[in-house]
């Protein structure tokens, strides 16, 4: 039976975050009365990672060497949009939820993203993609969703519509290394006229902390990534407000729950 949900993550030797991230999805999942499948994109990791992800019988893991060395060369490091495209391109379902190796999915958050994509189109809305508010744990206290040129918002972690993701030619490969390509796809979405709105009941947990040193890499490419957004997108203006936020107490205690098994593991 095809799946009417895919949920597509990269990963990158994050294999202590990564564990507890599935253990969050299948637990989501479990409440989740559809068929339904999970893709992981791994970038070559060597921590652990890939022998834990070929254990995992329930997962669909795709690995793509992107560091390195291979036959005296140089491996070329390629883009987050290649990645995530790799997954994208994989996934059968209907809804493509996109998350990260490094967040933890409150209960409901996905289920009831679908079922708010579900009634918007069946009332004949025009929708792409759908946001989850997610913050940054410890550290906010509030959950928030982004929002980018033309006061349009964009998907950091959420639900796409499979077929305008192919539509639109999938995340931008060549242009984005690794920052802006979530807003830049959002916005090509826009030019079709397709909606992202928020889904108000979907929340994540998002570990900031997580493999500093590779963020630290990653952070040296948002200069590059920011000037191409800007000159792409930039005529559409300011938005009003970065960020909307939402103040959510979760009854799971999620975030506590998992860093007790974090401290265990």
């Amino acid at each position: 039976m095809t799946a009417h949900l895919s949920v597509v993550l990269g990963s990158y030797n994050r294999l202590r975050y990564l564990k507890l991230t599935i253990e969050s999805i299948r637990r989501e999942l479990e409440q989740c009365p559809f068929p339904q499948e999970v893709i992981v994109v791994d970038g070559g990791s060597d921590d652990g990672t890939l022998n834990w992800l070929l254990k995992q019988k329930d997962i669909l893991t795709i690995v793509q060497h992107n560091r390195g060395e291979w036959r005296g060369e140089r491996i070329e490091r390629r883009s987050w949009g290649y990645f995530m495209n790799l997954g994208f391109r994989c996934a059968q379902g209907k809804y493509i939820c996109m998350l990260s190796d490094d967040c933890l999915v409150v209960p409901g958050a996905v289920r009831n993203g679908v079922e708010l994509f579900d009634a918007r189109s069946a009332a004949g809305g025009k929708v792409g993609a759908v946001a989850f508010y997610w913050r940054n744990w410890p550290e906010q206290e509030n959950y928030w969703v982004g929002y980018t040129f033309g006061d349009r918002m964009f998907v950091n972690h959420g639900l796409y519509l499979r077929e305008v993701l192919e539509e639109v030619g999938y995340a931008d490969e060549e242009n984005y290394s690794f920052y802006h390509a979530d807003g830049d796809l959002c916005l090509r979405m826009m030019e079709r006229q397709y909606d992202c709105i928020d889904a108000p009941q979907s929340f994540i947990e998002h570990h900031s902390h997580a493999n500093a040193a590779v963020k630290e890499q990653n952070n040296e490419r948002q200069q590059a990534d920011w000037a191409h957004y800007v000159s792409r997108w930039g005529h559409l203006g300011q938005p009003e407000r970065d960020w909307r936020e939402l103040s959510f107490d979760d009854p799971a205690k999620t975030a506590e729950l998992f860093q007790k098994r974090w401290f265990r593991s």
